[in-house]
C-alpha cells in the first residue's frame, strides 16, 4: 500500500507494455497496515462496507459498479438538462416533514430555539417553485428516513424528483420511457440487464420501451378474483388468509386490498410495468381520476417486484389538498402544513411530478444484491 513518485524515460517494452526506466524515486506515502492479500480481495461483506476503501482497492467489481452510479448521475442530469429542466436545490432541515408519510429524523435548532426535521422527501418545496415560475425543475439529493435497513432500504437514501408545470402522469410517463432506456444504453451498452442470484437468479429484464400499464384493481382481480371488490370484508379477511396475507383484524377492505398488493402481487410484477389508477387515501398529493373521484391520476413504476418511481397527475386544488391533508392527519391538525397551503392559494399550475429512488435504479441497473453495495458509505449498526 505504499505510494511512491518516480521521475524516468517512458518506453514501451518487447512485450509492448508502457513503463519507465526510474532514475529516481521517493515515498509519498507509508502504509502502516497490509492491504487485503492480492488474488481473493476482500471477502468479508461487512468489512467491505465498513472499510469501503479497501473494498474499492481489493475488488474492481465494485470500483465498477460505483463508477457506473457516477455515470447514472450524470447522464441523468445530461438527459433533463436537454429537455429544459433546471436543477435546484431545497432545504434538508425543515420545520415540519412532509411530502411523504414516514418517521423523520428531529434535531433541535438552538439559534431558532425550535425542532426541525431532517427532510423525507423534497416535493412540498419544489411545487412552491411551480408557484413562484419555476416551469420545469428537478433536485437530486438525500432524504432521511427514521426506519428500519434492509436488502432495499437505507435509512439515508438519494431521490430525484422532477416536476413539470403543464405536465401530468401520461408527461411523467413519457419521462421514464425516454430516461430508463437512455441510462442503460449509455452508461450498460444494453437495453436487458440481468438480475443478481439472490433476486431473481440470473433472470433477464428488458428495459425496451413501451412497457405494460395496467390498473391496480385489475391486477388485484387477477390474483384474488373478478368479484373481489364486492365481497363482504368477513369474506375478504378469510380469502386473503387463505392466500397467506396476515390480516389485522382492525383492517378495512381497502387496507386489506393493498396488503394484498404489496406481499403477493408487486413482486410478481418482473417486467417494467406502470401500476395506475391507485386509492386516493394513498396518495393525497395527487389529482383524483376524472372518471371516479375514489382513484388518483398516478403511477407506480415497478421492475422486478420493486416500486422504482411514483408519478403523478398532482393535485394543484388548494381547498381539495387542504380537505385530504385534514383527513391524513386525522385529530393531530397541528401538522398540516400551512406554508405549503398558504404557496398553494396563490395558484400552482397544473403538473406532472415524479420521483426516482436513485439507490433502486443504481441496484437494478448493475444488478447488485443490496442497497449497501450501491451507496459508497451505508449505515450500519456501531461495533
Amino acid at each position: 500500500g505504499d505510494q511512491i513518485g518516480v521521475e524516468g524515460t517512458l518506453f514501451v517494452t518487447r512485450m509492448g507494455e508502457q513503463t519507465i526506466a526510474v532514475e529516481r524515486w521517493e515515498l509519498l506515502s507509508k502504509a502502516l497496515l497490509n492491504l487485503p492479500e492480492k488474488w481473493h480481495g476482500l471477502q468479508d461483506t461487512e468489512e467491505r462496507y465498513r472499510k469501503r476503501y479497501l473494498d474499492l482497492i481489493a475488488n474492481p467489481e465494485s470500483r465498477d459498479r460505483f463508477n457506473k452510479r457516477v455515470a447514472i448521475l450524470r447522464e441523468i442530469r445530461s438527459y433533463l438538462d436537454a429537455r429544459g429542466f433546471q436543477e435546484v436545490e431545497t432545504p434538508m432541515m425543515q420545520p415540519q416533514a412532509g411530502g411523504a408519510a414516514a418517521r423523520p429524523f428531529a434535531t433541535h435548532y438552538h439559534a431558532l430555539d425550535c425542532t426541525m426535521y431532517m427532510r423525507i422527501a423534497p416535493e412540498l418545496y419544489l411545487k412552491r417553485l411551480l408557484v413562484g415560475g419555476f416551469d420545469k425543475v428537478y433536485e437530486i439529493g438525500r432524504n432521511f428516513r427514521n426506519e428500519g435497513l434492509d436488502r432495499t432500504h437505507n435509512p439515508e437514501f438519494t431521490v430525484l424528483e422532477v416536476y413539470e408545470a403543464y405536465g401530468d402522469r401520461l408527461s411523467m410517463k413519457a419521462l421514464i420511457e425516454g430516461l430508463i432506456p437512455t441510462l442503460a444504453g449509455k452508461v450498460l451498452g444494453s437495453l436487458t440487464v440481468t438480475l443478481a442470484a439472490d433476486d431473481g437468479a440470473g433472470e433477464t429484464i428488458d428495459l425496451a420501451p413501451p412497457y405494460r400499464e395496467v390498473a391496480y384493481a385489475d391486477l388485484v382481480r387477477e390474483r384474488m378474483g373478478t368479484d373481489w371488490f364486492e365481497t363482504p370484508l368477513d369474506e375478504v379477511r378469510r380469502r386473503a388468509e387463505a392466500a397467506g396475507v396476515a390480516v389485522d383484524s382492525k383492517m378495512d377492505h381497502l387496507l386489506i386490498t393493498h396488503e394484498v398488493y404489496d406481499k403477493l402481487i408487486e413482486k410478481t410484477l418482473r417486467q417494467p410495468t406502470f401500476v395506475t389508477r391507485l386509492p386516493k387515501q394513498f396518495v393525497p398529493l395527487a389529482k383524483t381520476c376524472e372518471d371516479d373521484p375514489a382513484l388518483v391520476d398516478v403511477f407506480e413504476f415497478v421492475v422486478a417486484g420493486k416500486e422504482m418511481c411514483p408519478g403523478y397527475t398532482e393535485n394543484n386544488d388548494p381547498i381539495e389538498q387542504r380537505r385530504r391533508f385534514s383527513e391524513q392527519v386525522g385529530e393531530d391538525q397541528e401538522r398540516l402544513d400551512e406554508d405549503f397551503l398558504t404557496a398553494l392559494e396563490h395558484g400552482m399550475p397544473p403538473a406532472g411530478g415524479m420521483g426516482i429512488g436513485i439507490d433502486r435504479l443504481v441496484m437494478l441497473l448493475t444488478g447488485a444484491d443490496a442497497i449497501r453495495d450501491v451507496i459508497l458509505f451505508p449505515q450500519l449498526k456501531q461495533r
